[in-house]
């Protein structure tokens, strides 16, 4: 297997960001990095544009850690209410889950560029009271977003208020259809 090194001109998730020099497949490098602009061979001239790729890369994380930061102090500013229907026991029906705590944040916020996975909740909540849930928003950056859930109680049914306490069971009449 044949590799070669590059500098990376953008960000790849499975590789690395701006200006890291990485070792990949040729065939990568050639077919698909080096076309595509994502990617700078290593020579003399390639590695004179490396301090201006750590500039730029350093003032595109300071823009998204300040955007971040943001959106944590509004996120932490937020109480939303999640109400859930109870069965006759008490026991809630359904819960509250990462995706409607998600769908509640931008919502309200009126984002669009939430990440469907920043809510981080181990399991789904069911229990009534406050809760506390991680918000991750960068790596070096989350929120904590307080919420309450709060179970409605079901109405006692006509049936129940028509029997007046007794459980009595009334026998069935037979009918006799001899002649």
């Amino acid at each position: 297997m044949a590799f070669t090194e590059v500098i990376l001109t953008a960000n790849i998730s499975s590789l690395g960001a701006e200006a890291d020099i990485v070792k990949v497949r040729r065939g990568y490098a050639r077919n698909f990095l080096l076309p595509n602009g994502k990617a700078l061979e290593i020579n003399s001239g390639s590695l004179r544009q490396i301090n201006h790729l750590k500039a730029k890369r350093a003032e595109r994380e300071a823009r998204e850690v300040t955007a971040a930061d943001e959106l944590a102090s509004k996120i932490n500013k937020l109480s939303p209410v999640f109400t859930l229907d109870a069965g006759e026991t008490g026991k809630a029906f359904g819960s509250v889950t990462a995706k409607d705590i998600h769908d509640r944040i931008v919502a309200d916020l009126k984002l669009e560029d939430l990440p469907k996975h920043a809510v981080v909740l181990e399991k789904a909540i069911k229990e009534s009271g406050e809760h506390t849930v991680a918000v991750k928003l960068h790596a070096d950056v989350s929120a904590k977003l307080k919420l309450t859930v709060k179970i409605n109680a079901p109405a006692p049914s006509a049936r129940d208020a028509d029997s007046d306490g007794d459980d009595v069971r009334k026998p069935r009449r037979r009918t006799s259809t001899a002649e």
